[in-house]
């Protein structure tokens, strides 16, 4: 299987690996295409796919998301993707969930209560408190619950990043809450289960903390990749 997912990822000239294959699931809403353009711009190998096969082959995942929550996991049903993302998400392969892709992992959410989730962080998206703008269309600082996880490495100790959401994550076991934010009260804003991390910011729009976070994702998937080959 690490075999099958060495094809067509770029070689050196000794026929060396040179970087992870990253999927970028395309699933036909909003647009997906600024997760993709970020990990390129860092120097990633990753590839905006709708073909579930491509998905199961690489080594690295990246679910992303806009709009609301019922659209977009009926189109991820509808394009015959929900399969490859849950077995991603299971394989042990790097994971990672933005915005609304990161909603999509949950249980369920309050936006569209008959939609049902892909159950990979059990839990809930909640709305965020009434109190405050919605949704959050701003700059918050990220404030790092586990400043051991990998994907904050390199980052100062309060990160600003970009936000656009009306609703956060509640899962089942709080400890999978890696980062929080303040906005009307403490809202979950990332998420680490295993392989997955889930963030309800948008990295690709984040500016140097964004990419630099993108660019931990691309060495975790790095990592992995020379795991299973050794």
């Amino acid at each position: 299987m690490a075999g099958e997912r060495n094809e067509g990822r770029p070689v050196n000239d000794k026929g060396s690996v040179t970087a992870p294959v990253i999927a970028v699931v395309d699933y036909g809403i909003g647009n997906l295409h600024s997760a993709q353009k970020a990990l390129v711009h860092i120097g990633a190998d990753a590839r905006l796919t709708a073909d579930a096969s491509e998905i199961e082959r690489a080594d690295a995942v990246v679910l992303p998301g806009v709009g609301a929550f019922g659209a977009c996991m009926a189109a991820l049903r509808e394009a015959g993707l929900e399969g490859a993302v849950v077995d991603s998400a299971a394989s042990g392969r790097p994971f990672l969930g933005i915005c609304v892709g990161m909603q999509m992992l949950f249980s369920g959410s309050e936006e569209n209560p008959d939609a049902r989730g892909l159950g990979i962080i059990p839990g809930m998206i909640r709305w965020i408190p009434p109190s405050v703008k919605r949704p959050q269309m701003q700059w918050n600082v990220l404030h790092m619950v586990d400043a051991d996880e990998a994907m904050f490495a390199g980052l100062v100790a309060e990160p600003w990043f970009y936000f656009v959401h009306s609703l956060h994550g509640f899962p089942d076991d709080p400890s999978v809450v890696v980062g929080t934010c303040e906005y009307g009260a403490t809202v979950n804003a990332a998420f680490r289960a295993g392989n997955v991390f889930a963030v309800q910011f948008h990295p690709e729009k984040s500016a140097s903390a964004g990419l630099a976070l993108l660019g931990n994702f691309v060495a975790e998937a790095t990592r992995s990749v020379s795991r299973l080959a050794g």
